[in-house]
């Protein structure tokens, strides 16, 4: 039976969108394969990895009738990789194996039953649904997930916080060391739902939303202990992190006294120039704001030193005060806008990076004794 015949570019595209969560190795064998569906000449293709479920379907031509088996995701995607991008390909099945032909190559491949596949139990309590354009939610994450805590003995902080509240939807990330928040508005009001969404499906996530219209939207609805989202065609449904996140509220200083506004780009240079001499353990300059300059020095066990200097409008007591110089490149890095706000109180206070006339970013970085 021909399970789908079908130029490469669109069955390769189809099969890379759901095979993000495929691990390479699995203590159940079946999750490194692709559950494929087919009734009539849609066809639907499924992975898992226990915790959460991406779905895509897609129309292909192929034989009448209906078909489910799985089968090995990354081998299918490698062979049809190595093939033209604008050759037909035809998925073949017969019996326990799978054959994949295009032009003159023909790969046959091992199946497992569909049967033994492990869908994810969808939940019933499932939360009114809303929805933002797919750019919109693609730069929110985009400017907190670098904050995110990596393997955190803190399981709750190993992913982002998202609140949707009213006409408001926050997302927010800390490592405990600095804070990232991040806020869109919605189209309508919406009761307050809080949920934390794991490390993981946040980057398959970032990976799969679009950047490009406008109007593409996604639709999110949030349960007790699920997420679920649809968007261009795909369903992802991704368990949550239990636990509860920190009162970020309390987190992000007020009433500082003395702000600056300078250019991100040449902050950010002069940022990864001092960070090629930081020792390797510490990563930590030093940042000297008196008035009209900024100087930001680091050294290293080898006595090796750089230093940089900014003019700036700056009319403030001299602060001298240290902090990780990859949490300020990671922020400057992830923001597009030609200024930055910077705030500050003293040397011993956090720092409040925010954008000039936009109160949806704010960016917490604790100091660094020096």
């Amino acid at each position: 039976m021909i399970v789908l015949k079908a130029p490469q570019d669109q069955v390769l595209a189809a099969l890379q969108a759901v095979s993000g969560i495929v691990e390479r190795r699995h203590t159940l064998p079946i999750l490194a394969n692709v559950l494929i569906r087919k009734t009539g000449n849609q066809v639907e293709l499924t992975t898992s990895d226990l915790e959460i479920q991406v779905r895509t379907t897609v129309q292909f031509d192929g034989d009448a009738g209906n078909l489910s088996t799985t089968v090995g995701a990354r081998k299918l995607i490698d062979i049809l990789r190595s093939m033209p991008s604008d050759q037909t390909v035809s998925l073949t099945s017969n019996q326990n194996k799978m054959t994949l032909q295009g032009g003159k190559s023909r790969f046959t491949l091992q199946t497992l039953p569909a049967d033994d596949f492990p869908l994810v139990q969808e939940a019933a309590d499932f939360g009114p649904a809303f929805s933002v354009p797919q750019k919109a939610l693609k730069g929110l994450i985009n400017q907190v997930h670098f904050a995110m805590a990596v393997h955190d003995i803190r399981y709750y902080l190993n992913g982002i916080l998202f609140v949707a509240e009213g006409r408001n939807l926050t997302l927010v990330a800390t490592d405990g060391h600095r804070l990232a928040l991040a806020q869109a508005e919605l189209d309508a009001d919406i009761p307050k739902q809080e949920v934390i969404l794991p490390r993981k499906t946040v980057l398959e996530l970032q990976r799969l939303l679009k950047d490009g219209k406008d109007d593409e939207a996604i639709e999110m609805r949030f349960a007790g202990n699920q997420a679920k989202f649809s968007f261009s065609g795909m369903e992802f449904v991704t368990k949550l992190v239990e636990g509860k996140f920190p009162d970020y509220n309390r987190v992000i200083p007020k009433n500082h006294k003395f702000r600056l506004t300078l250019g991100r780009a040449p902050l950010l240079s002069s940022l990864q120039r001092a960070a090629i001499l930081t020792s390797e353990k510490f990563k930590a300059v030093r940042l000297t704001f008196e008035p009209g300059l900024l100087s930001i020095a680091s050294s290293n066990a080898e006595q090796e030193e750089a230093k940089e200097e900014l003019e700036i409008d700056y009319g403030g007591d001299k602060i001298e005060t240290g902090f990780n110089v990859t949490y300020l490149m990671d922020a400057l890095g992830n923001m597009s806008q030609d200024m930055v706000c910077i705030d500050l109180n003293d040397s011993a206070s956090s720092a409040l990076l925010t954008i000039p006339d936009t109160t949806g970013f704010k960016y917490v970085v604790m100091p660094m004794r020096i």
